[in-house]
């Protein structure tokens, strides 16, 4: 599902696989990201988040299929309208502030030292002398930050940019980053797991899950398209749309529900953005738990 027409996106991914050795950390993802969106990226460990980011970043060659960022290939390099914030900050603990922002401007091409300084005067503010290294965790983020839109990007790529940070500095590096979007259009791609963060800022989510696009689009049209219902335990299962996930009580059965007419018998109503993922991601656990268990007790793989 995609409520946007592929010619619409900043941002194209078609076909795009990406193999290390034998094994398949990407597989047929194809999907745009719009001009001025602000797009979740969501899924559960090991899905191929990290890698999906490195390839649209250009870090990270794939094996196959083709990204474009305004119509111009991705290949091979860091694209010069992109900029990529990585799970582990590329920071220098030994230098300050001010130093690491020459840094950023001998390293880049394309850099606004003026536009650096606004989001280090952002909030509480950064002192730019201090030692990189001496700096709060959500300091550190907003020096990453800097230097990512430093670079003048048209495409932020963050990578579980919240991880680190308690609710304060969460909230602050968000308003830094919609900032940015607001003033600029700059479009955003956001790798977290907290999906409540995800939810006040995105307009649209990319799910993805053993390395496969399972979702894509505006958030509205997609919860839109999607029923939770709820009904009496031994209800049948709709035959209709697709049943993306089951659970049971002593007296219910709770169904996520894509696509189809609105089943008798069942209470029926919209999900929001976190109880939709989280019965998504349930639902991927579950069917890896038969490939866990046979892996653990050497059973063969049912013909």
């Amino acid at each position: 599902m995609n409520s946007t027409r592929p010619d619409d996106g900043l941002v194209r991914v078609r076909g795009v696989a990406k193999h290390f050795g034998r094994k398949a950390a990407v597989s047929d993802c194809t999907f745009t990201l719009p001009e001025g969106s602000v797009t979740a990226l969501v899924g559960p460990n090991g899905a191929g988040k990290s890698t999906l980011l490195s390839l649209v970043a250009g870090l990270v060659t794939p094996t196959r299929g083709e990204i474009t960022v305004h119509g111009t290939p991705v290949r091979g390099r860091m694209h010069p309208d992109v900029s990529f914030l990585i799970q582990r900050r590329p920071l220098y603990d030994r230098i300050t502030v001010r130093e690491m922002m020459r840094a950023g401007g001998a390293l880049n091409d394309r850099w606004s030292a003026e536009r650096a300084d606004e989001v280090l005067d952002l909030l509480a503010g950064v002192d730019r002398d201090a030692k990189v290294g001496a700096l709060s965790a959500g300091a550190r983020t907003q020096v990453s930050i800097a230097l990512a839109l430093g670079r003048m990007p048209k495409v932020l790529l963050l990578d579980e940019p919240l991880s680190d940070l308690d609710p304060l500095a969460r909230d602050e590096t968000l308003r830094i980053v919609m900032t940015d979007v607001a003033e600029r259009g700059t479009t955003v791609l956001l790798s977290s797991h907290l999906l409540t963060d995800l939810g006040d800022v995105c307009d649209h989510l990319l799910l993805l899950d053993e390395g496969r696009v399972q979702l894509t689009g505006e958030v509205d049209g997609i919860l839109a398209d999607h029923r939770v219902l709820v009904g009496p335990v031994g209800t049948a299962l709709p035959t209709e749309g697709a049943v993306v996930d089951v659970s049971h009580t002593s007296r219910q059965t709770t169904v996520l529900l894509r696509g189809g007419p609105e089943p008798e018998g069942w209470q029926a109503e919209h999900p929001d953005l976190v109880s939709l993922v989280m019965r998504y991601l349930r639902a991927s656990r579950a069917r890896r738990a038969p490939a866990r268990e046979r892996s653990r007790t050497g059973a063969p793989h049912p013909s």
